[in-house]
């Protein structure tokens, strides 16, 4: 005999605080590279597009000029560049936590070729 849970949610329409929210509809897992330097080939992974620049998951051009959160599944530093071109270093992040943020790159390397992003497991949320 299969036990059925049954949610109901009605009354919740028309209160914006109470309403169920979708945090994403679609999510990539990514290599972050460890090789190359600076923001050139092998120093990055982007996030919202695919190889060749062709859209991820279906995504439309539109939706490409837009970032996307991560999901860290193993913690430490992750270096990124912000939906508005900044390039940001968030250190300290522990496993299993969700960054907020709307990200574009995620990069493996500084320009000198270390090692910026310590952090693994990581996928991007759209």
């Amino acid at each position: 005999m299969a036990i059925i849970t049954e949610i109901d949610i009605a009354g919740t329409e028309g209160n914006m605080q109470a309403q169920p929210r979708v945090f994403a509809h679609d999510a990539t897992a990514l290599t972050v590279p460890n090789t190359g330097t600076g923001d050139g080939a092998g120093a990055y992974v982007d996030v919202v597009r695919g190889v060749g620049n062709t859209p991820v998951n279906g995504d439309t051009v539109k939706i490409l000029s837009r970032g996307a959160c991560l999901y860290v599944g193993s913690g430490g530093s992750v270096d990124v560049e912000m939906e508005s071109g900044n390039r940001v270093l968030f250190t300290g992040v522990t496993s299993g936590s969700f960054l907020p943020i709307q990200v574009l790159k995620v990069y493996g390397t500084d320009s000198g070729g270390n090692t910026t992003t310590t952090a693994s497991d990581i996928i991007a949320l759209f």
